[in-house]
């Protein structure tokens, strides 16, 4: 029942206070009516006996406290959806915002989904390939997974982000694929750049794009991911397609919490963010996930850029417990020209082992991931000892070791950002890089994997 009221009683930021109200519920969408007749949507934060507190997308600057409208319309904010989605752009609350016409809904989904019931989940053991050598090969992504992509001001994750939408695909399944991008607190430029490599690349036709500008009020970057995630359940599980969800970036959804934290005088937490950041990332990052007896899926890549470059502050801290793993970009592969800047050994996919192997990708995978991640790490440190004592204070087998490192940095790494690399292709370059070292040292792999696919000496 849709009731109104001219009990406003302070205004404070984004948030609005309303006095005498009944029947009303949390999240419950609201529009309020200013006296030049500027329509306003909002929605209900929390009841208190009589009192509803409301928060503004569009800001309160320019309320009339006495002569505002505040109208109760009895249904949380939601989202209509079809298969006409994809394709589109919308901003940041779900309208459309390419021009095109308006989307017919074949229902009305509440945006502020549940994450899935455990005893429903089926575990994520399907390789998703996203040609990208680093990620396939040492830090795979399974379908279903959540795994994010750490990075930096200033470091290209809006590039990775955008080569994993255009090459990402699921093998050996006739099941659609379609990616879910939300941009949250992004600037035009970046907006104007991610939509840009989508037409270029054709990869628009299968995706959904939500965009929140840097330019649009704050407040909206609470609705962007919970819009964007209710299009790819729809897609995912009533359409039974595998469905990719870029969410970039974190930090900003993050900060838009901390503001209406604020604004409603919290006690705050750490770094002054809310106490309950952690459940509320939890009831986003929670809703990726397999079905039981559901064909489609939902995989997440959250990109958050930690502020100073800080891994230990409340953003990625939490974001790393929530989730299986993490992608870190770092800035010295990034100023020494390395494209995408994928720091392997700090990286993690925790359900790597399950994505990879026979009938998956190859059998010789998880072999070649430990020997490269082993030779690497051998390598690094190879190079830190030279520059305390010298190159001439390393052994022979060091010397081997910290040139295996710069080749696999070069070759390995480095392969672009308009590279797309099948995991084929990523684990014969993986042979080759280990062709480097002695046949004694790969204590790592079988002798049957070595006489199969180690490359014969001329």
């Amino acid at each position: 029942m849709i009731k109104e009221y001219k009990t406003i009683t302070e205004v404070v930021g984004p948030l609005m206070m309303v006095e005498n109200v009944e029947g009303v519920k949390s999240e419950e969408l609201i529009e309020v009516r200013m006296q030049n007749g500027e329509t306003r949507q909002g929605q209900v934060l929390e009841i208190e006996e009589d009192k509803a507190l409301i928060q503004i997308f569009e800001g309160t600057s320019g309320v009339n406290m006495k002569e505002s409208v505040v109208r109760f319309l009895g249904h949380p904010l939601e989202f209509g959806v079809s298969e006409d989605i994809l394709g589109r752009e919308f901003d940041g609350l779900g309208r459309p915002k390419d021009g095109g016409a308006e989307i017919l809904p074949e229902k009305t989904l509440d945006i502020n989904g549940e994450a899935i019931n455990p005893y429903s989940r089926d575990y994520p053991d399907e390789f998703i390939q996203t040609g990208i050598s680093t990620i396939d090969h040492l830090n795979t992504l399974v379908r279903g997974q959540k795994l994010p992509v750490f990075s930096a001001s200033g470091l290209p994750h809006k590039e990775l982000a955008a080569q994993i939408a255009r090459q990402a695909t699921v093998l050996n399944s006739d099941d659609e694929f379609a990616v879910v991008f939300a941009g949250i607190g992004i600037t035009f430029e970046e907006a104007e750049f991610f939509m840009q490599d989508f037409r270029d690349t054709g990869a628009i036709d299968h995706s959904v794009v939500f965009m929140n500008l840097a330019s649009d009020p704050a407040i909206e970057r609470i609705a962007t991911p919970k819009v964007a995630l209710t299009a790819a359940e729809y897609l995912a599980y009533e359409k039974g397609m595998h469905v990719l969800v870029i969410m970039t970036d974190m930090t900003n959804y993050c900060e838009a919490l901390r503001e209406i934290s604020a604004s409603r005088r919290e006690v705050p937490g750490r770094r002054g963010y809310p106490g309950y950041l952690y459940t509320n990332l939890a009831t986003l990052y929670e809703r990726a996930g397999r079905i039981k007896g559901a064909s489609g899926s939902v995989t997440q890549i959250p990109i958050l850029t930690m502020p100073e470059e800080d891994i230990t502050h409340p953003i990625p801290d939490l974001t790393g417990y929530i989730t299986e793993g993490q992608i870190i970009l770092s800035r010295d592969l990034y100023k020494n020209g390395i494209q995408p800047p994928i720091d392997v050994l700090p990286s993690l996919s925790r359900l790597k082992d399950k994505g990879t192997g026979e009938g998956k990708t190859r059998r010789d995978h998880a072999a070649t991931m430990n020997q490269l991640f082993t030779a690497y790490a051998q390598g690094k440190q190879a190079k830190e000892l030279a520059v305390v004592l010298g190159e001439d204070a390393l052994s022979e087998s060091d010397k081997i070791y910290s040139k295996f490192a710069d080749e696999f940095e070069d070759k390995y790494v480095n392969q672009g950002f308009k590279t797309n690399q099948t995991i084929e292709e990523s684990l014969d370059l993986g042979w080759k890089l280990l062709d480097m070292l002695p046949r004694n040292e790969l204590k790592r792999i079988k002798d049957d994997m070595l006489d199969e696919f180690l490359p014969e000496k001329e």
